[in-house]
């Protein structure tokens, strides 16, 4: 036990270390002209003032919505494999930022402007999403079939993408503001965005550790749960619900990304086991970590344009679904 919980504080302080380290990367790096010196001195407090407003006023809040966004779909991961049992269960891949990204689509098309009308009804996107999958897969018998899960949450993100391509054909005043939520970036949003955004987060984290607990006594079997005093179908109805309240407010603020929600809770079990406590403080780490590392990626790797963060996270998390597809034994949750 005791080298346990050594081995667990080790991956947190090295998670803090390296989301310390990227979050300065993130400050320093960028594709435009202003480079690594510049931007040293405008976060020391010199610099001149082109300089002070690329860290401050844009580097900045990026990096904020980045941290928001890790943390939210880090977390969301983690509950939606557990409440599933499913390595591969992911809020992209099993049609939840789909969901909420389809839900705002349509509400922008129907004139929606307001920002916090954009997280309510992603949040409710993604809660259908996600239990219109499930019920699908629920009703063929085939729930706990981890690949025919995934298929089924492909197929519902395929569908919607095509509803939202569609729209984005129907309605040209609002193309450019409709683009954004298909592909999902960090860059050019509201300064406000994560002031809106952060009360989402926190009654998602706070659903999180709701659940938890129960999650952990459901992980071995629902007579133990029931035996411990816990509800079974109440801790996947909260679960489901901390899940849609996260994926929701990332997805209102950023886009969709893909692929986070799978990484990190791989990476997480890899590190300290399948325990979904210690995976899921690990995983509000990871998230972030991995989120800024694929957005510094996408500021350089083709200055000085700028690749969606989206796309990076893709390329990264595709060669690690399928390393876990090919796994003759996928990971015991």
């Amino acid at each position: 036990m005791l080298a346990s919980r050594l081995s667990v504080s080790k991956a947190l302080g090295i998670a803090a270390l390296c989301l310390l380290l990227l979050c300065i990367a993130s400050l320093l790096l960028g594709a435009g002209d202003i480079g690594i010196l510049p931007s040293s001195r405008a976060l020391l407090g010199g610099g001149d003032d082109d300089a002070r407003f690329i860290v401050f006023e844009l580097r900045w809040l990026r990096t904020e919505l980045a941290l928001l966004v890790g943390i939210a779909l880090g977390a969301a991961g983690v509950l939606l494999q557990a409440v599933t049992r499913n390595p591969l269960a992911e809020p992209g891949l099993l049609g939840v930022s789909a969901g909420a990204s389809f839900a705002v689509v349509l509400a922008i098309n129907l004139g929606a402007s307001a920002a916090s009308l954009h997280l309510g009804v992603a949040m409710l996107g993604a809660l259908v999403g996600c239990v219109l999958v499930l019920l699908v897969t629920r009703m063929r018998g085939v729930g706990d079939d981890p690949v025919r899960l995934v298929l089924a949450g492909a197929a519902f993100s395929g569908m919607l993408g095509a509803l939202s391509s569609l729209l984005l054909l129907w309605d040209q005043r609002t193309a450019d503001e409709m683009r954004f939520w298909v592909i999902g970036a960090l860059a050019g949003r509201p300064l406000d965005t994560v002031d809106w955004s952060l009360p989402g987060l926190i009654g998602g984290l706070l659903m999180a550790l709701l659940v938890v607990r129960p999650l952990a006594a459901l992980a071995l079997g629902e007579r133990v749960a029931s035996g411990l005093g816990h509800h079974p179908q109440l801790t996947r109805l909260g679960t489901l619900l901390a899940v849609a309240i996260l994926v929701g407010t990332a997805t209102a603020a950023a886009g969709p990304i893909g692929f986070i929600g799978l990484i990190v809770p791989y990476i997480a079990r890899r590190l300290v086991g399948s325990d979904i406590r210690r995976t899921l403080v690990l995983s509000m780490l990871l998230g972030p970590c991995v989120l800024l590392l694929a957005d510094v990626i996408s500021r350089l790797l083709v200055r000085p344009y700028e690749l969606p963060v989206g796309v990076v996270t893709a390329f990264v998390g595709a060669p690690i679904l399928i390393a876990v597809v090919r796994n003759h034994r996928l990971p015991t949750l």
